[in-house]
């Protein structure tokens, strides 16, 4: 069910990105650095996958896509990715919340929104670069700032194989 609303958001993300919402780019060395400088804190979470840890994933995906033709169509989603960072700081003291939600929120600010929902008081965006003309999204960034979690897709991921697993679903 998550990979299906994270499937989703990323391709509502990149249709609504065709509408005209420019912006600069997601600073990658901003948002590294403010997890390398938080992930000590007590209580925060951060799992990376590097370029090893992720050509890893995707070498056990296409193993696992030799009978699966929705892991081959996940493959190709994933084929541009060379790094997967996910920051949860939702176990950090009240100030330590406060202040790495001011960092992010700094660095991401005046960043390319693609999508932002709000419902029941949780708040979700998501940043990242559409490059119309290579058909992709680069540097994916989902932020939940209410969940205290931060996901980064670094890389670039196509369009039109994304389009096809949202189809499919």
């Amino acid at each position: 069910m998550n990979r299906l609303l994270l499937i989703i958001s990323i391709f509502l993300a990149s249709q609504s990105a065709f509408t005209g919402n420019s912006g600069k780019t997601v600073s990658k060395a901003s948002i590294t650095s403010i997890i390398t400088d938080c992930r000590d804190y007590e209580g925060a979470e951060l799992v990376h996958l590097g370029r090893i840890a992720t050509g890893a994933l995707k070498f056990a995906v296409r193993l696992s896509s030799i009978d699966d033709p929705d892991a081959r169509e996940a493959l190709k989603v994933m084929q541009g990715i060379h790094g997967i960072t996910v920051f949860d700081f939702s176990s950090c003291s009240a100030a330590d919340k406060q202040r790495i939600t001011r960092q992010i929120k700094r660095s991401l600010d005046g960043s390319e929104k693609l999508m932002e929902v709000n419902g029941d008081g949780d708040k979700m965006s998501i940043y990242g670069v559409v490059d119309d003309e290579a058909d992709t999204i680069r540097d994916f960034v989902h932020y939940t700032p209410n969940d205290s979690a931060l996901i980064c897709i670094f890389g670039s991921i196509s369009m039109e194989a994304l389009t096809k697993i949202a189809s499919d679903d």
